[in-house]
């Protein structure tokens, strides 16, 4: 699961970076970076700590590509609070079920 987040990323950057060209082309002048919202805290934090390694070639491509569009304010990478599907997948205490089930449109 870590593995596959880092490669979406990685897609999710080269596709927001394709964009931001294509806006500037258009004359669409952009301010600031672009925020990605990932569900997974352990990409967060290891996108945000420079002592991460990996082991495996392409995923450290992944991790230094998205490293790289971050350091150069390109984009923005913070953890989603709440993801929505959370109560239809997983164990979620009374509370906050009725909390997100009525952000959901049926």
């Amino acid at each position: 699961m870590f593995l596959s987040e880092f490669c979406a990323m990685r897609t999710a950057i080269d596709m927001i970076e394709g964009l931001r060209y294509k806006l500037r082309m258009l004359g669409v002048g952009l301010d600031g970076p672009t925020h990605v919202l990932c569900d997974n805290q352990s990409v967060v934090i290891s996108l945000t700590a420079p002592e991460t390694a990996l082991k495996r070639k392409h995923n450290a491509i992944n991790y230094h590509r998205t490293r790289e569009a971050q350091a150069a304010g390109i984009v923005s990478i913070a953890k989603e609070p709440t993801n929505l599907s959370d109560f239809l997948t997983k164990s979620v205490p009374g509370p906050q079920l009725r909390k997100l089930s009525g952000t959901v449109l049926w």
